[in-house]
């Protein structure tokens, strides 16, 4: 028969048996506890959905070589994705828009133009003005016919061009004429403002009043001649993701981009005013 002595002894051996293994199961907590504290969560976080596919965005053709830039950077900083444009006069993009045409994103030369798109309810939200475009001069390189001013450009012996008036840049130019009580008569009126720029580039014209972003990137191609009506007929330029996006999550990270620390860098370096 076992002593009174041996079963106090096993009987102690067992409490400290579980006593250590609680102790054990303590410190276990206690060192996973720890290490969810270091690492703020207790949970593995959810990662932001990786985004892919191909962006499509209708853009003012003023937009042309900023928006270029940022689409390379953003097809850098998310691989996989794709940023497509399609550049032109912002109310024939507009009249795309609403006859269905596939886009993501719509960045306007002004918010008569965005009207259009938002009047028809295909876009989302209120679009938001990113920057700002003022007026310029554009001239054969060396200014040979001496143009210092708008009045300049009514000279019968100047060939000069305008954008058309249903064109962002043609209404803000006309607003400059009307303000400056002056009449010009084109030898043509373009449906976009590279167009309208090219005409003095492959000197089809003498002159033509187009943005001072398209003055800066055509380089020495042209010489821009500022003139003060043109801060009476600075445009806004709109930005919006449109409502039957297809691609909505890389379209929302695009404009992102647009309204940026980076992208107003890029934009204000092209000549784009801040808003």
């Amino acid at each position: 028969m076992m002593t009174r002595s041996v079963r106090r002894t096993r009987r102690m051996l067992q409490v400290t048996g579980v006593s250590a293994a609680a102790l054990l199961a303590l410190s276990a907590c206690s060192s996973s506890d720890s290490n969810s504290a270091k690492s703020g969560t207790s949970a593995p976080a959810s990662s932001s959905p990786k985004l892919s596919g191909t962006v499509t965005v209708f853009a003012a053709a003023s937009l042309k070589e900023s928006f270029t830039t940022l689409g390379k950077e953003f097809e850098k900083a998310h691989p996989g994705t794709k940023v497509t444009f399609s550049f032109g006069g912002s109310d024939t993009l507009a009249a795309q828009i609403t006859g269905g045409a596939p886009a993501d994103v719509f960045a306007a030369a002004s918010p008569k133009t965005m009207k259009i798109v938002t009047a028809k309810g295909d876009a989302v939200g209120t679009p938001a003005t990113f920057v700002r475009n003022q007026l310029e001069i554009a001239t054969l390189p060396g200014n040979p016919d001496k143009v210092a001013s708008l009045k300049d450009l009514t000279k019968s012996s100047l060939k000069v061009v305008l954008c058309d008036r249903t064109v962002p840049c043609g209404a803000a130019a006309q607003k400059a004429l009307t303000a400056s009580k002056l009449k010009l008569t084109p030898v043509s009126y373009e449906q976009d403002v590279k167009s309208a720029l090219n005409k003095v580039v492959l000197k089809e014209a003498d002159a033509a009043v187009v943005y001072k972003t398209d003055v800066k990137a055509a380089g020495a191609k042209v010489q821009g001649v500022e003139f003060p009506e043109s801060a009476d007929a600075v445009n806004d330029y709109p930005i919006t993701l449109l409502k039957d996006a297809p691609n909505a999550a890389a379209a929302k990270a695009f404009i992102a981009l647009v309204q940026s620390a980076e992208g107003r860098q890029v934009l204000t370096g092209a000549g784009f005013l801040k808003p």
